[in-house]
This record gives C-alpha cells, sequence and structure tokens, in this order.
C-alpha cells in the first residue's frame, strides 16, 4: 500500500473524526457558532492526523525524533486549522449557509495544504512525491 493511499485513508479517518465531534458540538452540545465548536473539533481530527501520519503513513518518519516532528506538525496545523476555523465562520456564521457544505469546503483546502505541508516541513527527508516525478506543487 503506497504512502499516498495510506494518506488519503488517514485523512478520511481524521476528517471523520472531526466531523463527529463538530456535529456533537453543534447538534448535541448546542454550541452557538459553527466556527467555535468547529475550532474545538479540529483539536480531535488533528490528534488523529498526527498518530496516523507518524505511525501509519509516514512509516520512516518513526525513526524522527518525536518532539520535533510533533512541533512542526502542530504549527502546521494549527495554521490549517485557523484558516478552516475562519472558512467556517465566514461560510456558516456570516454568511448563514449551512455548516456541513462549509466544512467540505474548508476540508478541502486543509487536505492541499496539509498534504504539501508533511511533505515539505514536517518530514522533509522521506521521499516527496507520489504522483510523478516531475511534479511541480511537491518538490
Amino acid at each position: 500500500m503506497s504512502d499516498l493511499f495510506r494518506y488519503v485513508i488517514n485523512g478520511l479517518f481524521a476528517t471523520a473524526v472531526h466531523y463527529l465531534v463538530l456535529n456533537f458540538n453543534v447538534q448535541t452540545l448546542g454550541f452557538p457558532s459553527a466556527g467555535l465548536a468547529n475550532g474545538v473539533a479540529s483539536v480531535f481530527g488533528i490528534t488523529v492526523s498526527f498518530l496516523g501520519n507518524r505511525y501509519f503513513v509516514f512509516r520512516g518518519g518513526r525513526t524522527a525524533s518525536f518532539a520535533p516532528q510533533a512541533a512542526r506538525f502542530l504549527i502546521l496545523y494549527v495554521l490549517i486549522a485557523l484558516l478552516h476555523t475562519g472558512v467556517m465562520w465566514l461560510w456558516a456564521d456570516y454568511s448563514g449557509f449551512n455548516y456541513r457544505v462549509g466544512f467540505v469546503i474548508a476540508t478541502g483546502l486543509q487536505f492541499l495544504l496539509s498534504f504539501v505541508g508533511n511533505r515539505r516541513y514536517v518530514l522533509p527527508s522521506l521521499p516527496i512525491c507520489y504522483l510523478s516525478r516531475c511534479c511541480s506543487v511537491c518538490m
């Protein structure tokens, strides 16, 4: 199984955790803001994503020191979570659109940024590109 395929599987699982916590926050806990509910939910998704990336997706990452890798991952994902939360706030809270659609849009942006960020910043010592040898996005 390729790293890219494992990355997609891990991302889908982390996204499912993120979405379930978001939905729980909005539907069960009654959070007044979809943006705030999403910010809290992103902590759960980020945690699942990091553990999955380290131990399932990028198995070579296990040989790297945990603390610096976790710190780089945390920086990347805090920035992505802020963007995700901002998109949710803009889409659902400010514009009044359905938060579920906003979640899909924000998650699409998150997927692209996290793949490139993980390859270039969090795990830069691993092979860069799985799409082709001349992929300008991942190089």
